[in-house]
């Protein structure tokens, strides 16, 4: 590897303490010279982080990579993620004001101002260990803001070409390097959370440990929720197309993404028809023995194996024992349940190619069967539904504890925004308080701003007493007379 990007060893706290000091001191430089940047220069900026990804020959090389160092995912589809997350991205941010006055409110007097929130560190996962910093530090770049990445140990060499990469391009468009750093290897638990302690924002996608110690840091947080996305197929749905694209979402990358299916709720009237639909899409549906086989390999002391997880289906097959010849060229597996909870471990995230499936006799069943899964994980995160029906749609976006529904898509692709939906693209989903969450959108380049706004006088608009209380007296009269 060329000798662009330094490589620190690191031991202990107190080292920990000081060589992240020394990161964010080099970030601040950067960042202040960034901060007198305009927009026009700052877009360049953001293009050419961009461009650091997606360029083919690097996309493959860090995909390859990815895939040899996590053991998680397939590289075709790290690929396809790398280029579309990051292309989508840049899409959402043509046009988008980041630098100086970003709106002009005459009629309220108000004039908002875009300023940096300074030196932001960022907690990536090892499921995507470059589309998700390079999200990351385009938004962060986009608001004009240095940014320092905390890649998990198994995600660090990927994360550290990626970085080379990024290097290459900023020297091009003639920006401070410094503006991109990444923690000194071997990345730590100590080194992560003097990041926390010592930075000006910490954004978290991954661990739930990760975001809740970003929260209790005292730096300003956000993070994301956990992912156990439910899926309703109704009686109005067009089963094919249904089972085409749920096969296509929970396959992708072998259901790394926290936004896959992990349980389908099919109506009576269908299920059938729909079990038959989803087969002929390369499921499998397992016999009872099957089941058991799987959830005892599957998980171990309650925690997903690392020996199954994101693996295609095939291999965890034969990584189980599962002799059955269907299975040996199935796309996914699917296991019938009945309940929910800690006993009944398919009811939760799973980060591989199987599918939880649970019979319901109408609409109001499949309603509260998904309420009981997103209760015992992933409340806040999504849900998704297979119908003609928007009357259900309806009644999911307004009642179901999720902050968003999504309606005949593949929902991995869908979740974080698509070219075919009005999502963000993003791959940090904001779960709201239902997920003990700060925000309840796609994380995007806005949460990555402090807004200044400049307030001058307008036409007094005072009301008076009758205004605000005349129709309620005029309905209720006078209180204590």
């Amino acid at each position: 590897m060329p000798s662009s990007t330094k490589v620190t060893q690191l031991q202990d706290t107190p080292d920990a303490r000081a060589a992240v000091a020394s990161l964010v001191e080099r970030a601040r430089i950067a960042q202040a010279e960034y901060e007198s940047y305009d927009q026009a220069r700052v877009d360049e900026v953001v293009t050419a982080v961009g461009w650091a990804l997606v360029q083919p020959d690097r996309n493959r090389q860090i995909s390859e990579l990815a895939v040899e160092t996590t053991g998680l995912g397939n590289v075709d589809d790290k690929v396809t993620k790398n280029r579309r997350k990051t292309m989508g991205l840049l899409r959402d941010l043509q046009g988008a004001k980041s630098v100086g006055v970003i709106q002009e409110l005459p009629e309220l007097g108000l004039v908002e101002i875009a300023r940096p929130v300074g030196v932001v560190g960022a907690v990536v996962p090892s499921t995507n260990p470059a589309a998700t910093p390079t999200n990351k530090t385009i938004n962060a770049l986009k608001g004009r803001n240095a940014i320092i990445l905390a890649p998990s140990p198994k995600g660090q060499a990927a994360c550290t070409l990626l970085l080379e990469f990024i290097h290459a391009e900023l020297d091009r468009v003639g920006a401070p390097r410094d503006l991109v750093q990444q923690l000194p290897t071997p990345v730590s638990k100590a080194t992560t959370y003097e990041l926390m302690n010592q930075v000006d924002l910490i954004v978290v996608t991954g661990s739930q440990n990760n975001v809740r110690s970003a929260y209790s840091s005292g730096t300003p947080a956000v993070g994301v929720g956990a992912g156990n996305v439910p899926v309703i197929i109704d009686e109005s749905a067009e089963l094919d197309d249904a089972a085409r694209k749920i096969t296509a979402s929970k396959t992708f990358d072998n259901a790394t993404s926290c936004s896959s299916e992990n349980s389908l709720v099919i109506l009576d009237d269908v299920y059938d028809d729909a079990i038959a639909a989803l087969e002929r899409s390369g499921g499998v549906m397992l016999t009872s023995g099957e089941k058991q086989q799987l959830e005892a390999a599957m998980w171990e002391n309650g925690n997903l194996s690392r020996h199954i997880i994101a693996r295609k289906a095939p291999e965890i097959a034969q990584r189980v024992g599962l002799s059955r010849s269907e299975l040996q060229s199935a796309t996914f597996f699917m296991v019938e349940e009945q309940h929910v909870g800690e006993e009944y471990p398919f009811s939760g995230e799973k980060l591989s190619p199987v599918l939880a499936v649970y019979r319901a006799k109408d609409f109001e069943a499949a309603f509260d069967q998904t309420r009981r899964l997103l209760d015992h994980q992933g409340k806040g995160h999504s849900c998704g539904i297979h119908t003609q029906d928007d009357a259900h749609v309806q009644r999911l976006g307004l009642e179901m504890p999720v902050c968003r529904v999504i309606v005949n898509q593949a929902h991995a692709f869908a979740n974080g925004g698509n070219f075919d939906n009005g999502l963000p693209f993003s791959l940090s989903m904001g779960c709201g308080t239902w997920g003990q969450n700060s925000i309840s959108d796609n994380m995007n380049y806005r949460h990555y701003l402090n807004i200044t706004r400049i307030a001058r006088t307008i036409p007094s608009n005072e009301p008076t007493m009758d205004d605000l209380f005349g129709d309620y007296l005029d309905k209720y009269g006078l209180a204590g007379t």
